[in-house]
Formats: C-alpha cells, sequence, structure tokens
C-alpha cells in the first residue's frame, strides 16, 4: 500500500469518527435541550390555561363551564380531513395547525369531575402536581399537571411524544447529513493535501532515479522535509562511499591499463629490431604484441566510458559523423576490397552527443563489420530520421549471429567465433556503453532482406537532458 493511500485513509478515518462521535454528543444534547424546552412550554401552556379558567370560574356557571372550555381549548377538524396524513400541516384557510391535535388539555373541579377532558386517560384519580408519562389512545404522552390554588380546579396540559422525537430527528438529521454530504469532499481534500504534503519526497526521487554510476552526487538535504533530512543524509553518505569504491576501482583499471603500455610499446620496439634477424620466428610474437596492446587501448577507453570522463555532450550533425567514420574505416574496407556505402536519409541530423566518443562508435561498428565480411562486399550504412531520434544501420555480408547469441555478443569479453579477428570481444559492449551513455539503444538485427549477414542497428535521440544546460 503506498504511503500516500496510507494517510489518506487514516486522516478520513479518524476524521470520520471524531466527527460521529461529536454528531452522537450532539444528538444527545440537543435532544437533552429539546426536552427542556418542550418541558417549559408545556408548563406555560398549563399556566395559560389556568389563568382562562381562573377567569370563566368567575363568569361562566358550572354549566356553561364545560361547553365555554371545549369551544376555546379544542381544535374543530372537517371530518374529511385526515390529521394524521402527511403534507402540509396548516390547515385548510388558516384555521390552525394539524399538530394541535397531538396536544390536550384537562380540566377537573377540586372534586376531580372533569370540566373538560380531550386526552381520555383512565387516570384522573392518580392526579399529582408536575411532569409525568401517561398512555392514551394508543400513544405516550407527557403531561404537566397542577393545581390553581385559587380555584381549587386540576389543571394538565399532555403533549403526544411523537412530536418530541420527530424534532429530535429531524435536529440530528440537520447535524449529520452535512458531515455525510461533505465526505467526499473531505477524501478528496486530505488526498491532495497528502500529496501536496508529500512533494518534497518526490523531489528526492527525481535525482535518485536518474542518477547513473559515473554521475553519482550527494541530494540536495535542504529541501528535503525534516522529518526525513536523517534519512537524506544516511543516502548521502551511503552514496559517497559507493562513489569512491567505484573511483577506486576505476582508478585501478586505468592505471593498470596505463603502466601495461610503456612495457608493450617496448617488447614490440625489441621484437622488431630482432626480427630483423629472423623474421620468421619473431613475426608471431610481434602480432600477439599488437593484440595485447589492442585490449589494453580498449580497455583504457572502456574505462573512459564507464567512468563518463570528460562527457560533455553537444549537438552535432550526425551526418558529418558518420562520414568521418567511414573516412576512418576505409583503409581497412580497401585492404579487402569492400565498398562502403552511405544512404543518408535525414540531411541535416543534429543529435545530443560526444562527437568523439560516436566517431569511436561507429569507428568500431565499421571495422567489426568489415573484419567479418568476405571480400569483395558492399557495407551499408543507413540513416533514416524518427519521430524521437535517428536510427543508424551498419549491415554486412558475413556470416551473421545466430539469434540466441546476439544478446551475448554485446557482453564484454566474449568473441563468438575465436578463428576470426584478434580482438578480445570488447568492441561491441564499447558500443553499446556509449549509446547508453548517449541515452541511445544498440541491437543487433539479422538483414532484412534475408541475406546472410549482420545488421547492427543503433537509435540515438535528438534531444536529451544531456544539452538542456547547453541550450
Amino acid at each position: 500500500m503506498s504511503l500516500t493511500r496510507t494517510l489518506t485513509l487514516l486522516v478520513t478515518s479518524t476524521v470520520l469518527l471524531i466527527a460521529l462521535i461529536a454528531a452522537a454528543w450532539s444528538y444527545v444534547e440537543s435532544n437533552h435541550e429539546l426536552e427542556e424546552l418542550f418541558d417549559a412550554e408545556l408548563a406555560q401552556s398549563t399556566r395559560i390555561v389556568q389563568g382562562l379558567v381562573r377567569h370563566l370560574a368567575d363568569t361562566r356557571s358550572m354549566e356553561q363551564l364545560p361547553q365555554t372550555l371545549r369551544e376555546t381549548l379544542t381544535l374543530s377538524i372537517a371530518e374529511d380531513l385526515d390529521p394524521e396524513a402527511d403534507g402540509d400541516e396548516i390547515l385548510p384557510g388558516g384555521a390552525g395547525h394539524k399538530y394541535e391535535k397531538k396536544l390536550a388539555f384537562e380540566v377537573w373541579t377540586p372534586d376531580r369531575v372533569p370540566l373538560l377532558d380531550t386526552l381520555n386517560a383512565d387516570d384522573a384519580g392518580v392526579l399529582a402536581p408536575g411532569y409525568s408519562w401517561t398512555e392514551s389512545q394508543g400513544y405516550r404522552w407527557r403531561v404537566f399537571t397542577l393545581k390553581d390554588a385559587a380555584t381549587g380546579f386540576w389543571i394538565r396540559t399532555a403533549q403526544r411524544e411523537e412530536i418530541r422525537e420527530e424534532l429530535s430527528q429531524e435536529l440530528a438529521l440537520g447535524n449529520v447529513l452535512p458531515l455525510l454530504l461533505a465526505l467526499p469532499l473531505l477524501l478528496l481534500a486530505a488526498s491532495a493535501a497528502i500529496r501536496i504534503g508529500l512533494r518534497p519526497l518526490l523531489r528526492l526521487e527525481r535525482p535518485i532515479r536518474n542518477m547513473a554510476p559515473e554521475r553519482i552526487h550527494p541530494l540536495d538535504d535542504r529541501q528535503a522535509p525534516k522529518e526525513v533530512s536523517g534519512l537524506v543524509q544516511a543516502v548521502n553518505s551511503m552514496l559517497k562511499r559507493l562513489n569512491q569504491a567505484l573511483e577506486r576501482e576505476r582508478r585501478f583499471s586505468a592505471d593498470a591499463a596505463h603502466e601495461l603500455r610503456t612495457p608493450l610499446a617496448a617488447l614490440r620496439l625489441n621484437l622488431e629490431k630482432a626480427c630483423d634477424s629472423n623474421p620468421q620466428q619473431f613475426n608471431t610474437l610481434i602480432q600477439s604484441v599488437d593484440r595485447m596492446t589492442h585490449l589494453v587501448e580498449q580497455m583504457l577507453l572502456l574505462n573512459r566510458v564507464d567512468s563518463g570522463a570528460d562527457f560533455s555532450p553537444q549537438y552535432h550533425n550526425l551526418s558529418e559523423i558518420l562520414e568521418q567514420s567511414i573516412a576512418d574505416v576505409a583503409p581497412l574496407a580497401l585492404k579487402k576490397n569492400i565498398e562502403p556505402v552511405l544512404q543518408d536519409d535525414a540531411g541535416e541530423a543534429l543529435v545530443c552527443c560526444h562527437d568523439a566518443l560516436l566517431n569511436t562508435l561507429m569507428r568500431s561498428l565499421l571495422a567489426n563489420a568489415i573484419q567479418y565480411s568476405p571480400q569483395h562486399t558492399v557495407l551499408e550504412t543507413r540513416l533514416v530520421p524518427s519521430a524521437d531520434g535517428y536510427h543508424i544501420t551498419v549491415c554486412d555480408q558475413g556470416p551473421g549471429i545466430a539469434t540466441a547469441d546476439r544478446e551475448r555478443a554485446l557482453s564484454r569479453f566474449v568473441r563468438l567465433d575465436q578463428r576470426i579477428g584478434g580482438g578480445a570481444g570488447l568492441g561491441l559492449a564499447i558500443a553499446r556503453r556509449i549509446a547508453e551513455l548517449h541515452g541511445g539503444q544498440l541491437i543487433l538485427n539479422a538483414r532484412p532482406d534475408g541475406q546472410s549477414g549482420l545488421c547492427v542497428s543503433l537509435w540515438l535521440p535528438a534531444r536529451t537532458a544531456l544539452c538542456n544546460s547547453t541550450e
């Protein structure tokens, strides 16, 4: 699981959990406050009825009092109107509110003779001042009862429990619903915030990904977050040790090859002198010394390519480099009566390259092709532009290389046919390494026309980051 996804899940889960706890707490507190409010309203309504009853008791007879209370405190609803139906709760004509049917008033004389009883609860015998619950008409009612000290009447106001529950549920939904609707936005915002927060780590990733063995450098810890500064310092320390180890290896190879050149040159000079008196005996030794000298030169070149020493590419015309490379190997081709042919379909082909290294690459491919080509054949070189670079193919008419052996032929110190040539198996390996150094690719193929031979295909990008700083 990615760090971004883990942090997103943790953050959103934590926020959601806290929000649910807050919503539950809000629901409990809101419900409690509503209960207090409803109880207060219930008591206030009872006291209003108390004042009304006290006034009517002074102005009406006991026979008129029940009818007057019924006309004053009960709601008249048309028979075809269902008070329990959903919809508009305002009665037609502004006659009142259907919730009034969920309110009830009861008045008893001091002898507990009912004057008004819209609740019809069978609990008149247990009247007691204060709040209580009772059952009536299949519903649970919250009631407030008081006894008027002036008249001795018992007065009670009741409210159905479902009104309280309905308002509590609406209030709870009002608190939770916005949170549920905002949750997707919260996920997106958390994911975006985490991605922005992790950008410094991505900036550290790119230099490591683009780092090559010949270009090892420490990471810039100035932009690193404080939390990973220790990790960056540890990585820099490891890169420093790795670079030192590679540098020691390169220096050893370069020094060893360099130290071999002088004694080999002296040995060849002495053999040449001895060859004057007995050429048949020393010619073979001179050829062996030449092969060893060639091997040392290739090792020095390979060491330079691996280390990237003096690699400062610039834009050069690939066509001119090809022409120069073919001219360089022309004497070798002339010795075997091989005709080098260049087909340039690109014209001016600018590539970001080190011209000397690329010339070395092409000379190695051409010399290798000449070495394995029969006499009186044609060596074809073709330059073709592509969408993002240039393709160079060098096709000979030699024995070719089997498909299974082509990748191995590009390895170092691999010679597939020991009977041909005097190399050490480094030519193609050096060529491929130079191609990689330029961001290109070198592969071996069969001839496209089906004839015997080998085609070496080299692709080079037209533009790379290597030359961006010099543009």
